[in-house]
């Protein structure tokens, strides 16, 4: 077996090499320059990231462990070793290294995501004391074949029983079309099933930093229906092209509940896939769904989407 030895990641040495094993790993374009910008807004809560090298000095792979935002006792990471050097040590020094320093820093809980479709990955995962807390589905459309004209009806429909659909760049993406989209987001995504109820923000603030202020936040691509009898936000799909990719991504699609069963998550997400096409010029949609999430799946295979591979969350208990 080949001698492996770790050393703490650097910025400008490594962080080109990370950027593509991390492209690699999640089939998700990654950047340099915008894995840099990540590692710079969460550094504070990085206890650890080490390389693997072989005794020539080549990169063999990574451990990166971040506290989560919600609970210190907590931390999620990553281990990627490119695939060619798989099976000879490293992801075993690495893991090593990372629960010895999680234990160090007293975290309580680890987390990982792996791709449903690598059984090697969650075998390494399980054989570690890991176990399934929960499972994201894929879903990719294809919009050539994506034909939005059947439900012009039932939007007008909904339009005629008092339902505004807009978008927050007509609503001028104000601080108080903000609050309303972060109140409407944070309460449908806690009720989206699966979700365990659990805040994905900790307040209005910290949804303005992580959302409205992000590079990849279109207001013309966050589209929302409000019940203008009530001015209640009912329903929300948003959307956006990530730079790099070749596809959009369908972030989040939720109704309040209090407005379920009346096909507003179909129609507000018709409204989204239009957008993609005809202002993103893309030719397929991405997203992802929690197994639970079943009438939300149900909708995406009404309207065309296919099941792609997806991830597995995955927990451990540390002593």
């Amino acid at each position: 077996m080949k001698l492996i030895t770790l050393r703490p990641a650097e910025l400008e040495r490594d962080f080109g090499q990370l950027a593509v094993l991390f492209s690699l790993e999640q089939d998700e374009p990654t950047s340099e320059p915008g894995l840099k910008v990540d590692y710079e807004e969460h550094k504070e809560r990085i206890i650890r990231l080490m390389a693997a090298e072989d005794e020539q000095g080549e990169l063999l792979g990574f451990n990166w462990a971040t506290l989560s935002r919600f609970d210190k006792n907590q931390a999620y990471f990553y281990i990627i070793v490119k695939p060619e050097q798989r099976r000879q040590g490293a992801g075993r020094q690495l893991y090593e290294d990372l629960e010895q320093i999680a234990k160090a820093a007293q975290v309580k809980h680890l987390e990982i995501s792996i791709r449903d479709n690598c059984p090697e990955c969650r075998a390494f995962a399980e054989r570690r004391g890991f176990t399934e807390r929960s499972h994201a589905i894929g879903m990719v459309l294809d919009m050539h074949a994506f034909d939005n004209r059947p439900y012009n009806e039932q939007i007008a429909r909904l339009q005629d029983e008092g339902f505004l659909f807009t978008s927050m760049a007509a609503l001028g993406n104000t601080e108080e079309a903000q609050r309303n989209l972060y109140a409407l987001n944070d309460m449908t995504a806690m009720q989206t099933p699966g979700s365990e109820g659990k805040h994905p923000w900790l307040s209005f603030e910290d949804f303005q930093k992580k959302v409205c202020q992000a590079d990849w936040y279109k207001p013309a691509g966050q589209m929302v229906v409000i019940d203008t009898t009530t001015g209640n936000w009912a329903a929300m799909s948003a959307i956006t092209r990530f730079e790099g990719a070749d596809y959009a991504y369908n972030l989040h699609t939720g109704v309040d509940q209090r407005y379920r069963g009346r096909k507003l998550a179909q129609s507000v997400k018709v409204l989204a896939l239009r957008y993609a096409r005809e202002t993103l010029e893309v030719n397929t949609v991405r997203t992802h769904h929690n197994s639970h999430n079943v009438p939300m799946i149900a909708i995406d295979h009404k309207l065309g989407y296919v099941q792609t591979p997806g991830i597995f969350s995955m927990e451990k208990l540390l002593e």
